[in-house]
This record gives C-alpha cells, sequence and structure tokens, in this order.
C-alpha cells in the first residue's frame, strides 16, 4: 500500500515534467552550456588541470552543482503550495501516507537532477569532454540529487516566506558551489576552510565523481559521507512531514 502512495505522489510531478519536457530541456542546457564555453573552451585554455584538460577537471563539478541545484529547487513550488495556496493539506488528508507523499515527492526531484545531468553529459561529449560513466558514477549523481531534494523538502515545509527561501540559497547553495570542488581543488583552500569544505557533501560528490571519471579508485569515506546525509537529510523530512500533518 505504501508503494502505491509513493507511485501516486511521484506520479503527480511526473505527469507535470512530461508535458513541460521540452520547456524543461531547453532551460537546463543554458548554464551548462555557458559554463562549458566559458571555463571549458576559454579560461580552461590556460589552466594546467595536473595532466588532463582543464574541461575534463570541470564537467564533474558541474554535474555535482547542477544536481544539487535542480534537485533542491524543484521542491520549491512545494513552498508556495503549503505557505500561500494552502493546498497541501489536500495531501494530509487525502488517503495516502504522508510519508509516502514525502518520498513520492523527493524521487520526483532525483528524476530532474538526473535528467538535467544526462543532458550535461551528452553537452560535454559535444563539447569534447573525455570521461568514464559508470554504474557508480550515476549512483553518486543519485545520491547528490536525493540528499539536496531532502534538503528542499525540509526547508519547503519549514520556511515561511519566499525572502527566507531565497536567503537559504543565498547563505547555503550558493557558497557550496563556488567553494565545494566544483571548479576548482579544495586542497587550494587555506586549512581552515579546507576541513570546513569537507564536512559539506557537495564536496564529496565532486570528488567521487572526479575519481570514477578518470577510472581511479573512488574514496569510501566520500561514499559513507553521501550515504549519511541522504540518511540523516530523510529523517529530517520524516520528522517534518509528521509535525505537518498533526
Amino acid at each position: 500500500m505504501m508503494l502505491y502512495d509513493i507511485i501516486t505522489a511521484f506520479w503527480r510531478d511526473w505527469v507535470v515534467l512530461k508535458h513541460r519536457m521540452i520547456k524543461f530541456i531547453l532551460s537546463r542546457m543554458v548554464a551548462p552550456i555557458l559554463y562549458l564555453v566559458a571555463f571549458g573552451w576559454g579560461l580552461g585554455k590556460s589552466i594546467n588541470a595536473g595532466g588532463g584538460s582543464y574541461l575534463d577537471f570541470l564537467v564533474p563539478g558541474i554535474l555535482a552543482l547542477n544536481s544539487m541545484n535542480i534537485a533542491f529547487n524543484s521542491l520549491s513550488p512545494l513552498h508556495g503550495e503549503r505557505v500561500y495556496h494552502k493546498s497541501i493539506e489536500e495531501y494530509f488528508t487525502a488517503p495516502i501516507n504522508p510519508l509516502s507523499f514525502a518520498i513520492g515527492k523527493i524521487l520526483a526531484a532525483i528524476l530532474r537532477g538526473m535528467i538535467s545531468s544526462a543532458i550535461i553529459i551528452v553537452l560535454a561529449r559535444i563539447f569534447g569532454a573525455d570521461f568514464s560513466i559508470t554504474p557508480l558514477f550515476l549512483l553518486v549523481l543519485a545520491l547528490n540529487s536525493a540528499i539536496f531534494a531532502e534538503i528542499g523538502f525540509y526547508a519547503a515545509m519549514t520556511i515561511d516566506s519566499y525572502e527566507d527561501m531565497g536567503r537559504f540559497n543565498t547563505y547555503i547553495l550558493m557558497p557550496m558551489s563556488f567553494l565545494c570542488g566544483t571548479f576548482f581543488s579544495p586542497d587550494k583552500l587555506p586549512l581552515v576552510f579546507y576541513y570546513f569544505i569537507h564536512v559539506l557533501p557537495l564536496t564529496h560528490t565532486s570528488l567521487l565523481l572526479r575519481e570514477i571519471s578518470r577510472g581511479a579508485v573512488p574514496s569510501m569515506v566520500s561514499f559513507g559521507v553521501l550515504l549519511l546525509y541522504t540518511a540523516g537529510c530523510f529523517l529530517l523530512c520524516a520528522r517534518v512531514t509528521k509535525k505537518a500533518q498533526e
């Protein structure tokens, strides 16, 4: 029964995405193309990435950054439904398990993150990037999408205004976008920042994707950190969903 409820919640978002798929794909192509042109072809020509091209170094970081933003922002409409439209109560009064609702929403956000990542992978190949795609590579992307989908769900269920949602992006997501190994190695940062950055999940996603893409042995510590974040954030989602139902 719970599986059916999860599919029901997921299917609603899938139907919406399916009808907007062309617009979704085209809109998700703009930022990656700009990154690839500006950093990969432009700035990348003058950067030594330690034996490989900067474009090859850049693509895993862009994938980590993109899956974070897409998964998180996919849950932003839920904030409007809860605070302004008051339509979220309809879900909780419907004959559906509230936790199944949360899981369905998170899975739909993960799907958006993975579709957007697939677009970047295709574009990166067109731009001449050389990197390996393995099942483990895709699993890391899915875990990253799951973590930030869960964070997005938690934010949407707890933050009380659009302004605060914007501040969340400014103070949490934006610093991670530039500091967590997306455009440069965190090894270059001062020691105090280095340890702080390595507490954040996006850093471990970037590191894992780069290691896997060049055929190196992935860090089990980084993989464990992502699993820990996934489980911990899910527990927060379950707690806030139960509280919203009361």
